[in-house]
């Protein structure tokens, strides 16, 4: 894949999404009284979110799916701690993460969240036409391979 075949978000870029994926948010009329962020890329979104709502109450949620560029595990797997269901029962759960792309990931949070929640949904910066998961809050869509600013660059150590 060449530079020409990626969507490239930068970080003042992603500064303007956030904030104009909170305002789809406020604007809808959804308060939510928890963020439920997947980490790792989804713990940006839910910061930022979470400052733009007025949400202090932040949760983390570790899925591991993909282990590279375009390659991932079979299934999302749930990774500790998970949080404890009796801190989101009954909330309103905004589930916030980078990229829905095959969906898979934010399904198996949507689904832990379950009956147990007052009410969930979604909010990504991208989301991918093969995402099985239609979110509530998109800022933008795109069948491109993303690179994110908090991971295009390799480990320091």
């Amino acid at each position: 894949m060449s530079g020409a075949e990626r969507e490239t978000l930068t970080w003042e870029l992603f500064g303007a999404a956030s904030r104009e994926l909170a305002e789809q948010v406020a604007d809808s009329g959804y308060r939510p009284d928890i963020i439920l962020s997947i980490a790792r890329g989804g713990l940006f979104v839910a910061g930022a979110l979470g400052y733009a709502l007025g949400v202090k109450n932040l949760h983390v949620m570790n899925v591991e799916f993909y282990t590279g560029v375009g390659e991932r595990l079979a299934l999302p797997v749930m990774l500790p701690p998970v949080p404890n269901i009796v801190d989101l029962s009954g909330a309103r759960v905004l589930v916030a993460d980078d990229v829905a792309d095959t969906g898979a990931t934010l399904k198996l949070v949507r689904d832990f969240c379950g009956e147990h929640v007052a009410d969930v949904r979604c909010a990504v910066v991208y989301e991918k036409p093969q995402s099985e998961v239609r979110c509530e809050y998109v800022w933008r869509h795109t069948p491109l391979w993303i690179n994110f600013p908090w991971s295009t660059l390799p480990p320091v150590v």
